[in-house]
């Protein structure tokens, strides 16, 4: 694998690796279980035993977690989606905005109250069904801004825990410095990486998205030059490791979306470019995938995984190519010969007959004469 200097002078291997800074760790064989939750137009059907957090909030596990539970004050960054229990209507959901919630255990909002109960039970990675009376919700008057939630309106939460900061003065995101964020999400990532290293891929995404987090558009906004610099050699690694396991995962609609963050960025990104290229070709948007790989071989000409998949594109072209021929032959075949058609017998057959009628004729009338 050729290795490509970017900006910044870090490798660009564009084969599914992880982004590490300067070591190249290949994929494992790690396997991610539980599949992302579905968008529905209702709450997900949960069958497992329902728990009592407290009498107005319950939970239902849809998929385990792992490690440790937050204690209070700490950090937690989680997705979720909210319906109000009566009418099934979602009023919020952070996946579909592509921003996890950050929320600080003991610190929360007075709306948030149930949902931090159901949080604080919950695992890194945990995925739990949330029943939350309207005492612990948005109360008796409800919400009428955003999010619209009607007067005493229970709730049903779709929660699902990627992983906390432990920390005893519950520092929230906007009370840090500039550094201090950078700092966090780094820590973040350089603890996905060895988690990757482990094939423990579900822990190392959940670290990645933490860091993320960190990095939010809100506060890319406000950086500019070296702090800018600093903010995206984090924030952009953390996109493309998350584009490689989402591509094993078959999720790659995902993968297109994490590459396309970091093109956004960096318009020649020869991973990012790559992996798009290869998530793209796995959706059948050969054309697509094929702009992507030779965007991708002009600054990395010696590459031969790009060349692979063009070669793969190439191939795939000329088989499609051959099968529509063999399709169009066995559909018109061959031009059939012309046969004479029997309407056309009948007709001289008439007329020949009409011939002798009038020979014989004029013959009988030529004796008499």
């Amino acid at each position: 694998m050729v290795e490509v200097e970017e900006q910044q002078q870090q490798s660009q291997s564009t084969d599914a690796e992880a982004e590490t800074g300067s070591e190249i760790v290949t994929e494992g064989s790690s396997v991610v279980h539980g599949d992302p939750p579905q968008d529905g137009s209702g709450p997900p059907r949960v069958d497992s035993e329902v728990e009592v957090l407290q009498e107005k909030v319950t939970k239902q596990i849809i998929k385990e977690g792992h490690g440790q539970k937050p204690s209070k004050y700490s950090t937690c960054f989680l997705h979720y989606r909210a319906w109000t229990e009566s009418t099934t209507h979602k009023f919020e959901d952070t996946w579909q905005e592509q921003q996890p919630l950050e929320l600080i255990l003991g610190k929360e909002k007075k709306e948030m109250t149930g949902l931090a109960v159901g949080v604080a039970s919950m695992k890194c990675g945990e995925r739990s069904l949330l029943h939350v009376g309207w005492e612990l919700g948005y109360g008796k008057q409800g919400n009428f801004s955003f999010p619209n939630v009607p007067p005493m309106a229970d709730i049903i939460y779709e929660v699902e825990l990627i992983g906390f900061d432990e920390t005893k003065e519950g520092k929230a995101r906007s009370d840090m410095t500039v550094e201090e964020r950078i700092g966090a999400a780094d820590r973040r990532k350089m603890d996905g990486n060895d988690l990757f290293k482990e094939d423990k891929l579900a822990e190392a995404m959940q670290q990645y998205e933490m860091a993320i987090a960190y990095m939010g558009d809100d506060f890319m906004f406000q950086l500019f030059g070296k702090y800018r610099d600093m903010a995206l050699a984090v924030k952009n690694p953390c996109h493309l490791n998350m584009a490689a396991s989402l591509i094993k995962l078959k999720r790659f609609d995902e993968a297109i979306m994490h590459c396309s963050i970091v093109l956004s960025e960096e318009e020649n990104n020869v991973k990012a470019l790559f992996r798009r290229g290869k998530a793209r070709a796995e959706l059948g948007q050969t054309d697509a995938a094929r702009e992507d790989f030779q965007k991708a071989r002009k600054f990395a000409p010696e590459d031969k995984a790009i060349a692979k998949e063009l070669r793969l594109l190439a191939e795939h072209d000329k088989a499609v190519y051959q099968k529509q021929k063999e399709l169009y032959k066995g559909l018109f075949g061959p031009r059939p010969e012309a046969q004479p058609n029997q309407s056309n017998w009948l007709v001289i057959i008439w007329h020949w007959l009409v011939s002798i009628f009038c020979h014989l004729f004029r013959r009988e009338r030529h004796k008499i004469d």
